[in-house]
């Protein structure tokens, strides 16, 4: 069993981590969200490898992102998710049909995937760190990390820094392929790279924010500020 698998001790540093992981898997669609981003560019190589036809392997690759959105929709689960995977699926079909090369299936996806390393550097590198914008209001701490929590705000550019590298990684990888090498080829390995970082900067950010200190909820101190300022106001009526 690996420490993302142990419950939490309840009371303990456990809970923070426990938070973490749920955040986490909230903000970056956990595993499922991660296979739903995969499995049709999976399936897009796959049908273009057997039967080399741009066009019935771009309709298999959309047909089946739809299916996925429509099982989220009808679990009445969260579609931001899949409502992504389909945009980026539809968006990379007609590029690559109207253009008739299978590689620019691909092409939207590496460029959001090289501007997203772009965007975690230089966040990092500004003070303003992308991975606390986007996890701040999950842990309803919004952008009080940015003054009032310091080991908060190192951990989230530490994790925004490891985001950035390892996707830079990819990129390098996945270009050279795109311009030098066949369809097939930046496929299958744009499929092979699809899930193993997304994991490996998962993990490191929960590593990172396990270990800071806890999020200060500024929606419960609004609440109790409201509830302070109730108190005194019903107080002064009844003096």
């Amino acid at each position: 069993m690996t420490s993302l698998d142990k419950p939490a001790e309840p009371g303990s540093h456990g809970d923070s981590r426990a938070a973490t992981e749920a955040a986490l898997l909230e903000a970056f669609g956990g595993v499922r969200g991660m296979v739903e981003t995969t499995v049709p560019g999976l399936v897009f190589v796959a049908v273009y490898t057997a039967h080399r036809d741009l066009h019935i392997a771009g309709i298999a690759a959309l047909a089946l992102s739809l299916v996925l959105g429509v099982a989220r929709l009808l679990r009445r689960d969260t579609l931001k998710h899949a409502f992504s995977g389909v945009f980026g699926v539809a968006f990379g079909a007609v590029f690559a049909m109207m253009s008739g090369d299978a590689k620019n299936f691909y092409l939207p996806g590496m460029l959001y995937t090289l501007g997203l390393a772009v965007a975690y550097i230089v966040t990092a590198l500004c003070g303003v760190p992308l991975l606390g914008l986007i996890l701040g209001p999950i842990f309803k701490e919004n952008l009080s990390w940015r003054t009032r929590n310091p080991g908060r705000k190192k951990a989230y550019t530490k994790a925004s820094w490891a985001w950035g590298l390892i996707l830079l990684a990819k990129s390098a990888v996945l270009f050279p392929l795109y311009w030098w090498g066949d369809a097939t080829q930046l496929g299958w390995v744009k499929v092979a790279l699809g899930i193993p970082p997304m994991l490996l900067s998962v993990y490191l950010t929960w590593i990172f924010l396990a270990k800071a200190p806890p999020p200060i909820d500024v929606f419960a101190e609004m609440e109790a500020a409201e509830a302070e300022a109730k108190a005194k106001a019903a107080a002064a009526q009844g003096g």
